[in-house]
């Protein structure tokens, strides 16, 4: 259910999605759920709330999530670990925020379409 909470937003109509399911391998990948990682980093609640990222992006600031993401690349990692902020979610719901992939180690997603229902391209 926290796809279907991140993709459409409570109290609006609901939209059409597709949902994939992916084999992920991926290193190295941050874990915001670990505090005592976070308090290492010195990334605080508003560095992934940034419950204004769009309003400051078309404004042409940076938020504080991007500004996150770019101390996390510089350091090696692909992408984060988190828990997720969409309305109506608890704290089992999580995200898998990744900045690189691709179909090889070190950092590869592959979606699995084992009954082929999607068309290829």
């Amino acid at each position: 259910m926290t796809a279907v909470r991140e993709v459409s937003p409570l109290r609006q109509p609901m939209q059409p999605i597709l949902l994939c399911a992916y084999e992920v391998d991926a290193e190295l990948v941050f874990d915001a759920l670990d505090m005592s990682k976070r308090k290492a980093f010195g990334v605080t609640d508003e560095d992934l709330v940034c419950p204004n990222w769009e309003r400051e992006m078309l404004d042409g600031t940076i938020p504080a999530s991007q500004k996150l993401a770019d101390r996390l690349i510089a350091a090696g990692y692909v992408g984060m670990r988190m828990s997720s902020f969409a309305q109506g979610t608890g704290p089992e719901d999580q995200n898998l925020v990744l900045w690189r992939w691709g179909d090889r180690l070190p950092s590869r997603v592959l979606l699995i379409d084992d009954e082929r229902r999607l068309a290829s391209t």
